[in-house]
């Protein structure tokens, strides 16, 4: 699952445990406010500036790894040519050959694991930028539900159908624009792992 899906999974579980109770709540004349946490974390400034921050961390870390994975392709091809129309026991029986086989595979690798640590650390990064959206939505959305004095927030996904005068999302981003604009996204380090 994509971390926008895990942060709007979460932001959903935060509101959706109203959902059980909304049925019996309706029939009591108890508030209800809904809100949709798409258009929270695409329309809202702090929500639009995750995303163009983690854009421009994500391109980033592209570039670091661009170089390398640029060298190999043209050592790869170079190696290709050198082994074109060569028997296996031709290859092996040239030990420069060998050698250049052994340390190009030895960088392949050492790239494809410099890879997957730059995309954990993206998870990582984009996961937390998450997590700091959500608090920073937190008591915007506490706000707003004791301004309309609410018992019951429910989820727009979760609804079927509702009036449009419960949706309280443009509150919620106005006031969350007003209180926090920018969310502070840094990259997330994956910590070193001790050579074996």
């Amino acid at each position: 699952m994509s971390p926008l899906k895990n942060m709007l999974v979460a932001l959903s579980l935060m509101v959706t445990g109203a959902a059980v109770a909304a049925p019996a709540a309706l029939a009591q004349g108890t508030t209800v406010v809904m809100i949709d946490e798409g258009r929270l974390l695409t329309e809202s400034k702090a929500g639009k500036d995750i995303q163009t921050k983690l854009s421009s961390l994500e391109t980033q870390m592209k570039n670091e790894l661009e170089p390398i994975r640029a060298t190999l392709e043209t050592d790869g091809k170079s190696l290709q040519t050198k082994i074109e129309g060569k028997t296996r026991e031709a290859v092996a029986a040239d030990t420069a050959l060998v050698a250049q086989l052994t340390a190009y595979q030895q960088r392949a690798n050492e790239f494809a694991q410099k890879r997957q640590v730059v995309s954990q650390e993206f998870q990582l990064t984009e996961r937390k930028a998450l997590v700091d959206f959500n608090r920073a939505i937190e008591p915007v959305l506490m706000e707003v539900v004791n301004e309309k004095k609410a018992q019951v927030v429910m989820s727009k996904g979760q609804v079927i159908y509702s009036a449009d005068t419960v949706d309280v999302t443009a509150l919620v981003i106005s006031k969350l624009d007003a209180k926090t604009p920018t969310i502070a996204v840094s990259r997330q380090r994956v910590p070193a792992q001790p050579a074996q």
